[in-house]
């Protein structure tokens, strides 16, 4: 093999130093620990998250690491797993599409685990984030498209690498370490898209945090694996894709950084279907008509929407979040997609949801952008309202991105910690890159 990729990828986030960042990067990171947080936070109230924590318990990992949005705490592999699947348990988490998931919530559990325990500084936790989500871009257009659409959930998968390049770099990880701390995380990276709309979704981005943590930490101890591991054969890549886009891989990102493409979640259900709700909602908006007289919905979206959204007949909240035809439901009738309690079983079981469900017809195109959606809607006079969105365009106005993300990080922190605390984690956040040791951050997220 003429490029070593894995050894190549391994130099790139050892070697990225707070000289490299442009000034954007930095309010970029904080913009997503806001996001982030606010996002865990009351994913940790979720039953998933109980079922977790009563586990570690269990199994006596009691410690020192902090559990965002908790009173209890665990050791450090705990806590990145536990903290992990809480941020995802909404499917209200960043994405990336480079990746081809969401990079966030494989990063940041990892270090504020192994930060809070070393207590690393602010700086070196903007470092290791910033290494660990260009890595999961990286790796993730490596393996696109086919990883995905052979059934592997990319946060699971690719995010075990993200979080061991994260992890890596905090500890000082060396070149050669951190390429055989991928191999320790190859052999480990799972996650099965099958299990959409059940509680294994977030537990792929829990898995994915806690083994890059340990992928890191035994490459800093002198565990071996292969140093190739993302390219060898029966490796990562050709075991779990069908092609190595080594080129698209190593290339400058769009915008130069990858963080500068992350796109932040609006609406708290799969990624994949905001631009179908954005297609829904403006026409709603436009027309102001009731659902009563939607003759039929029709709508286009890139085929591969089939496999990952398309619960025909959602019966759990759930399960709602992984459904086109539920999600553009809410959208029409009214109900706010934004708000996490919108998305139980008893709005899938609501009789408007049924029957504007059962009008609707999707057609996939194989092709087409995966953020793309055209939605027209037939009234019951022949009229048709037609409607466009693309959700995969970045916001170009960042300090606009981040009134948005304070609001939505209000609304769920706040109920959460209370007002009190919900501006005790925020000033934390913001004051990251001058805390000397980023604990204060884990601990002001806790209860």
């Amino acid at each position: 093999m003429a490029v070593a990729v894995t050894a190549e990828i391994a130099r790139k986030a050892a070697h990225l130093g707070w000289a490299d960042f442009p000034d954007d990067l930095v309010e970029r990171t904080k913009q997503c620990l806001l996001d982030w947080f606010a996002v865990t936070a009351v994913g940790a109230q979720d039953e998933l998250t109980d079922i977790l924590v009563r586990e570690a318990i269990e199994d006596g990992a009691i410690g020192s690491a902090s559990l965002v949005g908790r009173s209890e705490r665990t050791l450090p592999s705990a806590a990145a797993l536990i903290n992990g699947a809480a941020s995802h348990a909404l499917d209200y988490d960043d994405v990336n599409f480079a990746m081809g998931g969401h990079p966030t919530v494989t990063v940041v559990p990892a270090l504020l685990a192994l930060g809070e325990q070393i207590k690393a500084s602010g700086r070196l936790f903007i470092e290791s984030f910033i290494a660990g989500y260009e890595t999961s871009g990286r790796v993730g257009m490596l393996v696109a498209p086919s990883h995905y659409l052979k059934g592997f959930h990319v946060t699971g998968t690719v995010g075990s690498f993200s979080a061991t390049a994260a992890a890596g770099r905090m500890l000082g990880l060396t070149d050669e370490q951190l390429a055989v701390a991928f191999g320790i995380a190859a052999t480990q990276a799972a996650g099965l898209k099958s299990n959409f709309g059940t509680m294994c979704k977030p537990l792929h981005a829990g898995t994915a945090s806690e083994h890059g943590l340990r992928a890191a930490r035994l490459a800093a101890k002198g565990f071996t694996a292969r140093g190739d591991s993302l390219e060898c054969d029966q490796g990562f890549a050709s075991s779990q894709s069908n092609h190595l886009e080594i080129d698209a891989a190593l290339a400058e990102p769009p915008q130069g950084w990858h963080l500068r493409n992350n796109l932040f979640k609006h609406h708290a259900a799969c990624y994949l279907t905001h631009a179908p709700i954005e297609c829904a909602r403006e026409i709603r908006l436009k027309s102001n008509f009731p659902p009563e007289r939607v003759k039929k919905i029709t709508l286009r979206i890139d085929s591969g929407a089939d496999k990952v959204c398309n619960i025909a007949e959602p019966t759990s909240g759930l399960e709602a979040k992984f459904s086109l035809r539920q999600t553009v439901a809410m959208a029409l009738t009214g109900v706010d997609t934004a708000n996490v309690d919108s998305y139980t079983a008893a709005v899938t079981q609501d009789p408007r949801m049924k029957a504007l469900r059962d009008k609707m017809e999707i057609e996939f195109k194989p092709g087409w952008a995966k953020s793309l959606s055209e939605m027209a809607i037939q009234l019951d006079d022949g009229t048709t309202v037609e409607a466009t969105h693309d959700s995969g365009i970045p916001w170009a106005d960042v300090s606009k991105q981040r009134t948005a993300l304070e609001a939505k990080f209000d609304s769920l922190v706040t109920p959460v910690l209370g007002a009190a605390g919900a501006r005790r984690l925020h000033d934390a956040i913001e004051r990251i890159d001058t805390l000397a040791d980023v604990g204060e951050l884990a601990r002001a997220s806790t209860k």
